[in-house]
Formats: C-alpha cells, sequence, structure tokens
C-alpha cells in the first residue's frame, strides 16, 4: 500500500505547539502582549499533541489496518524505537531530581516513581505523575493509547460524513465529562481553580491517562474524516482559519471559563478544524509547512520532553553567567533548548531508533 504524502504543515505547527509549552513552563505570558493568553494557555498545547498524535497515527495506518496489513508487533516496535531512546535520554537528565523527590514524597513513593517511571506508568498515579521530569506524564498516556491503536484503527471506514461527525461529536462530549463532574462537584474544595491550583482530584484529572483517552480517539477519527475531504479547495482552508480563530478568541476569555473544562476536551472540535485545514493544500498549509518551522518541528518532540530538564540544568550550571550571557537571559535559553534538542533528534533519536530497529529485525 502507498506511503500517506507528508503533511509538513503539521510538523510545522508543532514547532510552535512545543515552543509554547516552554514558554508555559520558563516565562511571564504578559511579555508576549496579544499571544499572551495562548502562553498562559501552554497546557491546551499539550492536548493539542494528544489529538494530533491519534490523528497521525491514524492517517498513516488506518487505511492499511483496515486492509489486514497492519502488523501489531510491527506496529509496537516502531513506536518503541521512535520514542524510548529520547524519554530514556530525559531519564538520565533528571538524576539532580532525584535527591529532590526523596525529600517530596514518603519513601514508599519514591520507590514506586523510580520503578514505574522507566516503564512508562508513573502518569498512572496522580500523585507521582510529574516524577523525575514534569512533562513525561504523557509518555505513560500516550504508550497505553498506543497499545489500544491497533484496534481503533481497524474501525469501519465511514461511508458518509453526517454519522460520522455524530460519533466524533459523541466522544467529544465524552471528553468533556471528567472535566464537567470535576467543576460540579469540585472534589478538592477548592475556592479558586487554575493553572496554579493543586489537588490530589485535579492532579488525576490532569495527568492520569483516561480523562484524555478521547482527545486521542477523537484524533483517530478524525483521520477517517480527513479521507472525506478533498485535500485542494477553499474548505480546508477555511476550516484552519476558523479553528485558529476561533480558538484565540476563546483563549482570549479564558479567565472567564472553568479551567477543567479548557484543559483538555473543550478544543477538539477546533483543533480538529486546524489539523484538517492544515492536510489540505491551500495557502495557510504552505505557509506553515515553511522548511525552518518543519525544521523545528521534527525536533518538537525532543523539545517537549527534554526542555524541563535542560532548563534545569542550563541554569543550575551558571553557564551562561561565567560566558557573560546572562543579560540576554531567558531568551537565549530558548535558542539553547532548541539547539538542543536538535542535536538530540540528530545524535540521538535518529542513531539509536536505526540500532533497534535493527537488532529487533536480528531478534525476530
Amino acid at each position: 500500500m502507498k506511503k500517506p504524502a507528508r503533511l509538513d504543515a503539521l510538523t510545522g505547527l508543532r514547532s510552535f505547539a512545543a515552543v509554547n509549552i516552554v514558554l508555559f513552563h520558563f516565562s511571564n505570558p504578559n511579555w508576549f502582549g496579544p499571544l499572551a493568553p495562548v502562553v498562559n494557555a501552554g497546557y491546551a498545547s499539550v492536548s493539542f499533541f494528544i489529538l494530533l498524535s491519534g490523528f497521525v497515527l491514524g492517517y498513516n495506518y488506518n487505511a492499511k489496518a483496515r486492509a489486514g496489513e497492519l502488523s501489531n508487533v510491527r506496529f509496537y516496535e516502531a513506536r518503541f524505537t521512535r520514542l524510548y531512546p529520547i524519554y530514556l535520554l530525559s531519564l538520565i537528565l533528571a538524576f539532580k531530581m532525584i535527591p529532590l523527590e526523596w525529600g517530596y514524597h514518603a519513601h514508599g513513593m519514591f520507590w514506586t516513581g523510580m520503578l514505574l517511571s522507566p516503564l512508562l506508568l508513573q502518569g498512572w498515579i496522580p500523585e507521582i505523575a510529574t516524577f523525575l521530569n514534569t512533562p513525561a506524564w504523557t509518555m505513560s498516556a500516550e504508550s497505553f493509547y498506543y497499545v489500544l491503536f491497533p484496534w481503533m484503527a481497524r474501525w469501519k471506514k465511514p461511508e458518509h460524513a453526517g454519522p460520522h461527525l455524530a460519533k466524533m461529536g459523541l466522544v467529544w462530549i465524552l471528553g468533556m465529562i471528567p472535566g464537567t463532574l470535576y467543576v460540579i462537584f469540585n472534589p478538592d474544595g477548592l475556592a479558586e481553580v487554575d493553572r496554579f491550583s493543586y489537588g490530589k482530584w485535579l492532579q488525576a484529572l490532569k495527568y492520569t491517562p483516561i480523562p484524555h483517552l478521547a482527545s486521542f480517539v477523537f484524533g483517530v477519527l478524525l483521520a477517517n474524516l480527513d479521507e472525506m475531504v478533498p485535500r485542494m479547495g477553499t474548505r480546508r482552508l477555511v476550516l484552519g482559519i476558523f479553528g485558529f480563530a476561533a480558538t484565540f478568541m476563546i483563549l482570549t476569555q479564558a479567565h472567564r471559563l472553568p479551567y477543567p473544562l479548557l484543559h483538555d476536551g473543550f478544543f477538539m472540535p477546533l483543533f480538529g478544524c486546524i489539523i484538517l485545514g492544515l492536510a489540505g493544500v491551500n495557502p495557510l498549509s504552505k505557509l506553515l509547512g515553511m522548511r525552518p518551522l518543519v525544521f523545528v518541528g521534527e525536533a518538537s518532540y525532543c523539545l517537549y520532553l527534554l526542555h524541563f530538564n535542560l532548563w534545569n540544568m542550563i541554569h543550575d550550571s551558571h553557564v551562561l553567567d561565567r560566558m557573560g550571557l546572562a543579560r540576554f537571559d531567558p531568551w537565549i535559553s530558548y535558542v539553547l533548548l532548541i539547539a538542543l534538542a536538535l542535536l538530540a533528534l540528530h545524535f540521538v533519536e535518529k542513531p539509536a531508533q536505526r540500532i533497534l530497529r535493527g537488532w529487533m529485525h536480528v531478534w525476530r
């Protein structure tokens, strides 16, 4: 079966989403003027990545799975060799976090975190979901979704858009249920809930795999819808522009809306519009498919997973002070993080992927 065409515009958009997460963690959103609401809602970029992951896998594998040509074993091998080398590097870079985690957690929970983190399972326990590396909780979720994906990919191809859109709408509603229940019952008893709030139920909502599953499923279903929409023409352009504009407008009013809803499920349809728009052939997709954006976007996984601990290493080492560059911070740190992510892509991720796949081919 012919390999699907590259979707460079989506890779280009990944560069913006990954950088936005860096800014969300390590900046003052007010620095960015009109874009402050986007930076302040960097958590939405994580939701976008989860939905995009489902779409990209569906785009590449759905037709193959329906034709009976998708090997579960080969699929799992491909996912493992693609993702685990950088994940392992992120654990190695987290060595300075170990004493901090020891002091923060009860000893039993500390050793649970040390055991489960290399196995991509720490995200199932809210208390240690961000153990050693804050962004790594998503890998617990993604690895779980990858286990389920081969069965999702074999879902029957929709014959008509209407019923399929209704199915996607149902998934969206299901995805809104966890956040809605939290808003209604407020199980943590918090007077106000925002990005800085903490509560054990809020931790479960934000960091465990099940509340985000609907976003991934929505992405897989979106890939089936993508097959039904012509790539040429203005329809996708209109969808993309609408998705960007509506998302931005909602983010400007985020302070008036319930944070638990915005954190994940709320944006599914708008993210779907953006993805469909950028998966077409139009001026918007050409703009975001420019080579510099694609070049950085290819390292977005490395940037996302490594940025937290790399940032800490850069500033704990005081290297910028010793080089007389601290006056350019944090901007120079952002550039360094992107450069280090690109180095990790080309000198760790890709070589390790080739080596692991060679070994696995021999073992089989």
